[in-house]
């Protein structure tokens, strides 16, 4: 049986991340995590694995066809080709990474990234399927150099796991290695809101791009993590897409095309901060209820749990899933993660989600599985749903927010 052991990268980051949360607790440090930031970053973390399902091979075949029809040289793997390749890869990313805030367009994938307010290894997880499109853009330049995709595609892996490490608050500055590494003092200051630190330290792997290129700024004092403007929302959909619509919003009302085009390739400053709140007026809602209480942690914690598990299983067995059946879950899973979302804004309205998504996993059970009885019995609970549906609503909302409903 063909396994897809990548799986266990998922296993291996909630280990990593329960280390990092005992150690915060031995330093007294219980704020380094907060709830709600930690089950927000972990949502998005997921759907860019879940993404990755479907793409990864699609972005192999574009390797492949660039080094095909386009190389420039022929490479052959050698210890000093595998390092020459290392060092484009990173040299690569510090350019995109750069690049990402500094061009509006780019920095619409790239925001999610940095909207945490909490800096640690859950913020890791912060990468959109819009973002990894555009790294593939970037790095198609490796294989036009020459280098074979089956050679990239290694030095990803290893590129893309030494970040995870770097997104801690528990680490202190590593002496020597400030001066060749990107290291958690220095990814803290990446990821500051504070004025003096913003725009700073692009670097991956290497802080030596940010020192050559003039972006490199040493950790004096504890930054603020987040958004200059704070997003202020746990909403999934919400937090891919705010600032797109802000730089379309943006773009619809500038005169001139010229200036249009600057908006778009130029500076995110260039997009007003008030674009955000006319945006929210219009697609948020202020929050029905107001819960306190560890009712709906406790139902959103068994929702990514459960996600989590079905995310494991769908890659490690990859292989011998078809691709309908991934796609069906897949779609199930976006819409619990959509639904925790909302569960943690505190939304009235998420019964609807609830029962969109119970009748989106009936359908998949029949169509799939082809259980009679699943079906008759999913059904019959719809039938009943549809029957009693304000009753069931005030339980369902009482149940994951308790007496802070409103009657």
């Amino acid at each position: 049986m063909k396994l897809n052991y990548l799986a266990f990268a998922i296993p291996l980051f909630l280990l990593f991340t329960a280390l990092e949360y005992w150690v915060a607790r031995r330093q007294q440090k219980e704020d380094y995590f907060h709830f709600d930031r930690s089950i927000v970053n972990i949502s998005i973390g997921i759907a860019e694995r879940l993404a990755d399902l479907f793409t990864v091979g699609i972005f192999y075949y574009f390797y492949t066809y660039i080094h095909t029809h386009f190389a420039v040289f022929t490479i052959k793997p050698s210890v000093l080709l595998w390092l020459a390749l290392f060092l484009c890869t990173d040299f690569v990313w510090y350019w995109y990474h750069r690049l990402a805030h500094e061009i509006s367009l780019l920095w619409s994938v790239h925001v999610v990234h940095h909207q945490s307010e909490d800096f640690n290894y859950t913020v890791s997880a912060r990468i959109t399927v819009f973002q990894a499109l555009v790294r593939v853009v970037f790095w198609s330049v490796l294989p036009w150099i020459g280098f074979p995709p089956e050679m990239i595609t290694s030095i990803l892996l290893i590129h893309g796991a030494y970040p995870f490490f770097i997104h801690t608050r528990t680490i202190g500055k590593l002496g020597i290695l400030e001066y060749i590494l990107v290291t958690p003092s220095h990814h803290r200051v990446h990821h500051a809101s504070d004025e003096h630190y913003l725009d700073k330290n692009y670097g991956d792997v290497l802080i030596i791009w940010d020192k050559i290129f003039g972006t490199f700024v040493e950790e004096k004092e504890e930054p603020h993590y987040g958004l200059t403007k704070p997003l202020n929302s746990h909403s999934f959909l919400w937090q891919h897409f705010h600032f797109i619509l802000e730089l379309l919003y943006t773009v619809k009302h500038t005169q001139g095309w010229g200036n249009k085009i600057k908006i778009i390739f130029g500076g995110p400053d260039l997009v007003p901060e008030y674009v955000r709140e006319k945006l929210e007026q219009r697609f948020l809602f202020n929050k029905s209820v107001n819960a306190s209480g560890i009712r709906f942690k406790n139902y959103v914690i068994w929702q990514i749990g459960s996600v989590l598990l079905s995310l494991f299983l769908v890659t490690l067995f990859e292989h011998q899933i078809s691709l309908s059946i991934q796609i069906g879950i897949a779609f199930l899973i976006l819409l619990t993660l959509i639904n925790c979302g909302a569960i943690l804004e505190q939304r009235k309205w998420v019964f609807y989600l609830e029962y969109t998504r119970l009748i989106t996993a009936i359908l998949f059970a029949y169509i799939y599985f082809g259980s009679t009885t699943i079906v008759v019995f999913g059904w019959v609970f719809v039938v009943a749903l549809i029957c009693f549906f304000t009753w069931f609503e005030k339980q369902y909302l009482r149940l994951i927010y308790g007496s802070a409903v409103a009657a």
